[in-house]
């Protein structure tokens, strides 16, 4: 099966401020990132009930320690808005408004 995704995707924990903005609130969680690419991000959280379908989101993320990212050089993601285009019992796949950048 031939690979549809416009951006390459690396496996990434690191920690994010995700900002759920819902029509009736804001609700905050700091999360795990799974992986990441420039076109959106899956998040680690047992919380996907509380997120309703096709939320939109702010992530903010934290500098990750060299030990916990294979990346090198990764940039902080800052008020990078995004919707949810699914959710597993793992956790909740965004993809970004833009395309980001991901490196210094």
């Amino acid at each position: 099966m031939k690979e549809k995704r416009l951006y390459k995707r690396f496996s990434a924990k690191f920690p994010v401020r995700l900002d759920a903005i819902t029509t009736s609130q804001l609700k905050v969680f700091y999360v795990i990132t799974k992986d990441i690419s420039a076109a959106g991000a899956f998040i680690y959280t047992k919380e996907t009930s509380l997120i309703p379908d096709g939320a939109q989101f702010i992530l903010n993320s934290f500098k990750p320690k060299k030990k916990r990212i294979r990346l090198k050089r990764l940039k902080q993601l800052k008020n990078c808005t995004g919707t949810m285009v699914r959710s597993t019992s793992e956790g909740i796949a965004i993809r970004f408004n833009s395309p980001v950048e991901l490196f210094v």
